[in-house]
């Protein structure tokens, strides 16, 4: 049995649009023992998704925390990899290449020259980042991809009590992205026109979009506020049985696509839709290069042709 070694942290989206790649991983090395390197966020995310056998945990010390890296170094390096899938691909990694192989050979999945199964990372290149991964494990000896599976995420959402007819609304992201959301009057703009329809507006967030989840609910009085009641599962549960799902580039939107709820996403000149769209059955984009020069009626019109692609 060998001893293989996953890596990847980033956002939840990242991690969503990683579950194509950790499902094929699982499936290649079947009779091997998968090891998981993330962050404390999506620990429990990953042992759940049964991909993993083990999930060790890199709180992405800083360079100066010496004493952290060390300790870091020992866990990893008394594993014995035998194989290590750099799925994050960039200079922090590079930093554990050099704690977990110096002084002995080990294969190497990823961007760094020189190790074993390399593959450029061009910035230049405008495919998608699960293309890019895709080639990354076929140079690595897996030709094909499966697609992302998340039958395994469910939740507990009855205690919503939702009506049968309902839209998830997502106005949040990073919060030190601000340029990555629309403003809150979008959304309500969408939302009165959602209730004029019989569709009731469910806003999904944390305690970081309060004043835009606020200021919806305030403009839209028969949206549902459920921010920061969500789990992970009951995001997908929620996904599945919305009529559709509408919000910025964030984790809450890869994950309702990655489920197959219809999704209309909103771009900015801040990220690249070629590169890091969500990933499903029915994916529409909006593009503009400000979110604050979207209008609602474009919203709208945007969302009504999504429920007519069916």
């Amino acid at each position: 049995m060998r001893q293989i070694l996953v890596i990847r942290y980033g956002g939840f989206g990242d991690m969503i649009l990683s579950m194509g790649a950790f499902r094929t991983i699982r499936a290649h090395h079947a009779a091997d023992r998968i090891t998981a390197l993330t962050t404390s966020r999506f620990a429990d995310l990953l042992r759940h998704s049964g991909y993993f056998d083990e999930v060790l945990l890199d709180e992405r010390l800083r360079p100066w925390q010496i004493g952290g890296w060390l300790a870091l170094a020992r866990v990893l390096r008394g594993k014995h990899f035998d194989r290590i899938y750099d799925l994050q691909r960039n200079e922090r990694t590079t930093i554990l290449h050099w704690v977990i192989s110096f002084g002995r050979h080990l294969e190497w999945s990823g961007v760094i020259p020189g190790c074993s199964h390399y593959v450029r990372d061009d910035p230049d290149d405008r495919r998608h980042i699960a293309d890019r991964v895709a080639e990354q494990l076929a140079v690595a000896g897996i030709p094909e991809t499966k697609p992302a599976d998340l039958g395994w995420l469910t939740g507990d959402i009855g205690h919503f009590d939702l009506p049968p007819s309902y839209a998830l609304l997502v106005p949040g992201g990073a919060p030190h992205r601000p340029e990555k959301r629309a403003p809150a009057e979008i959304f309500a703009g969408l939302g009165r026109h959602l209730v004029g329809e019989g569709i009731v507006p469910a806003l999904l967030g944390s305690d970081s979009e309060r004043y835009q989840i606020d200021a919806i609910c305030a403009a839209c009085p028969g949206a549902i506020d459920l921010s920061e009641r969500t789990s992970f599962g009951d995001i997908a549960d929620l996904a599945r049985g919305a009529v559709g799902a509408v919000g910025n580039d964030t984790g809450a939107m890869h994950l309702a696509a990655a489920v197959g709820c219809p999704s209309l996403v909103l771009f900015s000149a801040a990220s690249d839709p070629r590169r890091v769209s969500p990933q499903g059955r029915r994916v529409h984009i909006v593009e503009t290069d400000s979110l604050h020069n979207l209008t609602t009626v474009r919203l709208i019109a945007a969302w009504q042709e999504l429920c007519g692609d069916r």
